[in-house]
């Protein structure tokens, strides 16, 4: 039988132990999301320059101010879907790595909750008579922790979802603006 301090060193231990495992694999994550964003950049910028080589040759070659009038608005729409693409990429970039993080974190609150659970019943059974109150307040903070742990991944996953949401209506509006304002230039031209 363990005496009640070598049961909290080793409670301390196992819990520091599992604090470095999350954060090595928060930064593991975080470092996996900051190169996907440097990816999808570069990728954009490499792109934008050859398609930005490509149009300054198409205006220059034009004939007259209304050919050259006409080819700025039709790149116009395709720039916005370009946008619209890069703003969605990153959003799910941005929301797969929120995902790894809750993931993480709810496997890791789990388990704690679960060793600090263990060694709670643990000690209540070494514990001397009377304590039974003690006990059961400990017993309800740890329920109370979990409940408001719950509660804000809940409203974390709710508030991502919203966002991605508003994005993905912003998105569509612009594309749609986009739209309507190049069918009114082609129209007028």
């Amino acid at each position: 039988m363990f005496t009640i301090p070598e049961q909290f060193s080793t409670a301390t231990k196992n819990q520091f132990e599992a604090q470095l495992a999350i954060l090595n694999s928060f930064a593991s994550t975080a470092f996996d999301s900051v190169q996907k964003i440097v990816d999808l950049n570069l990728n954009v910028v490499k792109s934008s320059l050859q398609e930005s080589s490509a149009t300054a040759q198409q205006l220059i070659s034009a004939k007259d101010p209304q050919e050259f009038f006409s080819l700025s608005t039709a790149q116009a729409q395709p720039t916005a879907e370009k946008a619209l693409a890069y703003s969605r990429h990153l959003a799910g970039i941005a929301s797969s790595t929120q995902a790894e993080f809750a993931k993480v974190a709810e496997t890791q609150i789990a388990e704690t909750n679960r060793k600090v659970l263990s060694l709670v019943e643990e000690l209540s059974k070494n514990a001397p008579a009377g304590s039974e109150n003690a006990i059961a307040i400990i017993k309800s903070a740890i329920g109370n922790a979990n409940a408001g742990y719950e509660q804000l991944s809940k409203t974390t996953k709710h508030a991502v979802e919203t966002l991605e949401g508003n994005l993905n209506a912003a998105a569509s509006q612009f594309v749609s603006a986009t739209e309507k304002t190049t069918a009114r230039a082609r129209k007028s031209a």
